[in-house]
């Protein structure tokens, strides 16, 4: 699949998320129905709906390319997927319960086991996030395109942090040290990826946790704006492992930070 044919996924699937944007935003304030999975997490309503929404539309536009859902067990016991889809539907379930800003909806393209598009929407701050190749990554905000290039925006002695807790594990805070961070605060969701990709802040690094669903959207978008993206070895991370499971993560907007 070439970069074009990439271009025209995702040109076709951008409407789609401001509409699941809108329908989750809807759901949040009529009321969410809630249950527990039997992984002790919440599952909502909305979840459901927005998981159909993205679905039914990827299924019309790549009818041939299994899709993968958090909130599916379609195509969970298949590790022999070298192109499928990855979905999140809601990431960031404590902001969206909690008429917080910082969920995301999510949609990445694997191609050959790696994150080559991308799509994450900030439906509460209105902020879209796409990439269809390297190169070509971009943010919608305020019906204004701007290109992701990665470029230091933060002040030059001054290294910006993004963490999944205000209060850092050891091994988080060894790993901030060996980097500079001069700052960090904590954020949810995918719009981690997103943030260090526009340069806003420069650093995310992570234990192992969570699940691919949750970072492919955001490590295409990051890597196809210039970013890196690598666990703490400094492997290069590839996708369809057994149970979709995540290694450490490290974001950077470059090298040099």
């Amino acid at each position: 699949m070439d970069k074009q044919q990439l271009k025209k996924i995702s040109n076709e699937l951008l409407n789609t998320f401001i509409v699941a944007g809108k329908k989750s935003i809807k759901l949040r304030e009529i009321g969410l129905k809630k249950e527990i999975k039997s992984d002790n997490t919440i599952l909502t309503n909305a979840d459901i709906e927005v998981n159909n929404i993205l679905t039914e539309k990827i299924k019309n536009i790549t009818p041939d390319i299994p899709i993968v859902s958090e909130e599916s067990t379609s195509n969970k016991s298949n590790v022999a997927m070298n192109n499928f889809w990855l979905i999140d539907p809601i990431d960031g379930t404590y902001d969206y319960l909690n008429s917080k800003d910082e969920f995301t909806i999510n949609a990445g393209l694997i191609i050959n086991k790696k994150p080559e598009l991308g799509i994450v929407y900030a439906p509460a701050k209105k902020r879209l996030f796409y990439t269809y190749g390297f190169g070509s990554s971009f943010e919608i905000l305020d019906k204004k395109e701007t290109k992701l290039t990665c470029e230091k925006k933060t002040n030059k002695n001054q290294v910006k942090a993004v963490s999944y807790s205000q209060n850092l594990k050891p091994i988080i805070a060894k790993l901030h040290k060996k980097f500079g961070v001069t700052e960090h605060i904590k954020m949810k969701s995918s719009l981690k990826f997103c943030v260090v990709a526009t340069s806003e802040f420069d650093l995310y690094v992570a234990e192992p946790r969570a699940y691919e669903w949750d970072i492919a959207a955001g490590h295409a978008i990051l890597k196809n704006a210039g970013g890196i993206v690598t666990d703490f070895n400094g492997n290069e991370i590839f996708y369809g492992k057994i149970d979709f499971k995540n290694p450490s993560l490290i974001l950077k907007r470059g090298e040099n930070l």
